[in-house]
């Protein structure tokens, strides 16, 4: 099997060669190389929009740090940019989280992110993947999760959980506009080609979920159904992929009946992969689920291979992609060598 064979198979909840692998559910930047997934030779690549052009000076300036000096992902800072989105909020916080009602939700508050100059390339970086026979993934660009989090976000966390229960008109205006933009850009990444559309909204904590099923059927279901319907329309075949942080186990069932195919990250210390794969069966299939953050970090390298035993014996290799359940920000490169060779020896 091709990598984009191994990967579609996975994801139908099929049985493939051997068990597919990614480092995670976007590009991967890691121990100097711009390219980690081609470094390791991983079954899927991503694909993004490309950033705006006025962020030419903020994206050379995050690349010419020093390697120890540490601000997270570029792309993320460059996202907060464009949406003048400051995390700590205080005298800047964003214009949205000043308006009471949907009439003060004026055109310019949020930017404009469907400019074709952006993702004219698109699909001519998928065709290229798919000619080296690789699976090719990619996410709508959004403010961290495309419907709760970039509400929230330019709200601001408590006054959008008042929102929740205070201004229902007011959210439903926020997200119908939010929904909008999501559409117009996972129609691009379906029209491009992509095997695999990236959807993503922490909606859980590691304790459960941060709002109520009842919240979240209210005001996100029928918005992420319109996501994902539009994509199916533009493309029958694509693979629908959904992360949240956190437990989010009481969401599964309600995902998959919207058809999500593949649920991400299944952390093992928040969520139990094996009894998800009871109660449901192969769909949605199951990426992630390799390691806490304390094994990436701190474990070595016996340690992890030992993890991917424990899922692969536990879960099967049909409906199964691994990878990291945690960012590999800090993780020492032999952890990840470890992943990998233990992946491909599983064959």
């Amino acid at each position: 099997m091709s990598p984009r064979e191994r990967v579609l198979a996975a994801l139908a909840g099929e049985r493939p060669d051997r068990v597919p692998f990614a480092l995670g559910f976007f590009s991967q930047s890691l121990f100097g190389a711009e390219d980690a997934d081609e470094l390791f030779h991983t079954d899927v690549r991503f694909v993004e929009f490309d950033p705006p052009a006025q962020q030419e000076g903020l994206t050379a300036y995050l690349r010419s740090l020093p390697a120890d000096v540490h601000v997270g992902s570029v792309a993320q800072l460059r996202t907060y940019a464009e949406w003048g989105y400051r995390p700590q909020g205080g005298a800047e916080e964003h214009a949205l989280a000043r308006v009471a009602s949907s009439a003060e939700v004026v055109e310019g508050l949020l930017p404009d992110i469907t400019d074709p100059s952006r993702h004219d390339a698109v699909a001519a970086k998928v065709g290229a993947f798919h000619a080296k026979g690789l699976a090719v993934a990619g996410a709508p660009p959004a403010l961290g999760g495309e419907l709760f989090e970039t509400a929230y976000r330019l709200r601001g966390f408590e006054r959008f959980m008042e929102d929740l229960l205070e201004r229902a008109t007011l959210v439903d205006y926020i997200l119908e506009q939010l929904t909008a933009m999501v559409v117009r850009n996972v129609v691009v990444l379906a029209e491009a080609g992509v095997d695999v559309l990236v959807l993503d909204d922490d909606v859980a904590s590691s304790h459960g979920l941060i709002i109520s099923p009842a919240i979240w059927r209210r005001f996100f279901r029928s918005p992420l159904e319109h996501v994902i319907r539009a994509a199916r329309e533009a493309a029958p075949h694509i693979r629908v992929f959904y992360h949240s942080d956190g437990d989010f186990t009481r969401l599964v069932p309600e995902l998959a009946a919207l058809g999500v195919d593949v649920v991400n990250p299944i952390a093992p210390d928040c969520m139990d992969a094996a009894a998800i794969r009871r109660a449901h069966g192969f769909r949605p299939a199951l990426w992630g689920t390799v390691g806490d953050a304390r094994l990436w970090d701190h474990g070595t390298p016996e340690q992890v291979k030992a993890e991917v035993g424990r899922r692969i014996s536990t879960l099967g290799t049909a409906g199964l992609l691994l990878a990291p359940a945690y960012d590999l920000d800090y993780a020492p490169r032999e952890n990840v060598e470890a992943f990998v060779e233990a992946v491909l020896e599983s064959e």
